[in-house]
């Protein structure tokens, strides 16, 4: 696992469904005190209804011109774009049955409701289409995603396990505090 700075002011996660990037950016944002963006908030229009890539593109294109920033989310149409702006982009590569089981934990935590990080009015599911994405995100998501890292000209931290970004978190706090008594 590569070492971490503070330094970073634009954040950028990706992962499987399910592997906790909303999670991890929130909890990045409260430590850093950076603003949060949530890509599947701004992508889903109520009732699960998508919204048209012109305007999506244009809300991604406002969010990457301010100057901090922790967004987090796939969405293959913007992600290149993204990574060019980034100063960071951290990779949760987990597990197939990791993020499955995840998933399935969440909509069951939040079923009926909808979750902070998800955009309004579009209740927490899991469908047959979800749960083959993120079963098959190893074989057909991931060789694509290491190839837009490979080619960006930024740091990339890759964690594998929930523990690594446990580990991680407490690099970050360890940090913190070793500037703040200095």
């Amino acid at each position: 696992m590569k070492k971490t700075q503070l330094k970073h002011r634009k954040i950028l996660i990706v992962g499987s469904g399910g592997a906790g990037k909303s999670t991890l950016s929130r909890q990045l944002g409260e430590r850093l005190g950076l603003p949060v963006v949530h890509l599947d908030a701004m992508f889903w229009q109520p009732g699960w209804k998508p919204s048209p890539r012109p305007e999506f593109m244009e809300r991604v294109k406002k969010e990457l011109a301010k100057p901090e920033w922790i967004i987090d989310g796939n969405y293959d149409s913007t992600i290149e774009l993204r990574a060019q702006y980034a100063d960071l982009i951290i990779y949760l590569d987990f597990s197939n049955v990791v993020c499955l089981y995840r998933a399935c934990k969440r909509a069951w935590i939040y079923r009926g409701t909808t979750r902070p990080d998800m955009g309004k009015d579009c209740p927490e599911k899991i469908d047959w289409e979800f749960a083959r994405w993120i079963w098959r995100y190893p074989k057909d998501a991931r060789p694509e995603m290491l190839a837009v890292l490979a080619k960006v000209q930024t740091d990339v931290i890759t964690l594998k396990t929930p523990n690594e970004v446990e580990q991680w978190l407490q690099q970050i706090e360890d940090i913190k505090k070793s500037e703040s008594s200095s």
